[in-house]
């Protein structure tokens, strides 16, 4: 009877120790442990599949598919070049386009400040011959002079301080001359721009128009000289059109 004690005691003290060792499973701590296992295992599961996503994609790719690709990445690259070329053809005619746009401008604004020059609706300056008239001459031999400057290639002339254009004679008989209601002296001045050589040889030459002038008026005396540089007035005068109309 004892014996049995003995041994039940022991067998009951080894389950006692056996139950200490393993923890129940509805226990809180198994709970925690079972749940950070869980959460590490869907760390490393998320970690694969980026891992897997992150690879190469051309690996999976066949020779054929790569060479497509290539070709594809090729043709690309030259509608980009040709994209690029035609950008730089455009910003050059826009650039040739301005360029042409600025030299007409300046080309116009020449053209219109040598026809208002010549038309003399602006003051003058530049080398010609000056012509100096004394003793009596009629209006007819001032013209005379005149015309004969402008068949020369006078650019621009003056009457005594008076711009000669459109509409503007010089008339009156020998002591009473006129230009444009101004009053001439028995002594005054002709000028013209032009090329002083042409103008000079034209007027003084043998049977020229001074010739001419001297036969006619033989108290008047014309002296030329050649000048580097003469200033000729602007016209008072309007040279609008009384009757005539442009026609555009």
């Amino acid at each position: 009877m004892t014996w049995k004690r003995h041994v039940g005691s022991t067998h009951g003290a080894h389950e006692g120790g056996h139950a200490r060792r393993i923890p129940r499973a509805d226990t809180p701590a198994s709970r925690l442990t079972v749940g950070a296992v869980a959460v590490l295992l869907g760390i490393l599961a998320v970690g694969q599949l980026h891992a897997q996503s992150g690879a190469p994609a051309l690996a999976g790719l066949s020779a054929t598919d790569l060479t497509q690709l290539i070709a594809n990445l090729t043709t690309g690259n030259d509608q980009l070049l040709a994209e690029v070329a035609d950008l730089q053809g455009q910003q050059s005619e826009l650039t040739d386009a301005h360029d042409r746009g600025e030299t007409t401008v300046d080309q116009l604004t020449a053209d219109l400040a040598r026809i208002r020059a010549w038309a003399g609706l602006t003051e003058v300056s530049g080398q010609g011959i000056a012509v100096i008239v004394r003793g009596r001459i009629g209006g007819d031999g001032v013209e005379d002079l005149v015309n004969e400057l402008r068949n020369a290639g006078a650019e621009a002339i003056s009457v005594d301080g008076v711009r000669i254009v459109t509409g503007v004679v010089v008339a009156g008989a020998p002591g009473s001359l006129s230009v444009e209601n101004h009053a001439i002296g028995d002594s005054f001045e002709i000028r013209a721009i032009g090329s002083p050589q042409i103008l000079n040889g034209t007027l003084t030459r043998t049977g020229g128009v001074i010739a001419q002038i001297g036969a006619s008026y033989p108290d008047a005396q014309l002296t030329v000289t050649p000048a580097d540089k003469l200033t000729l007035p602007a016209t008072d005068r309007s040279l609008i059109p009384s009757n005539g109309k442009p026609k555009l």
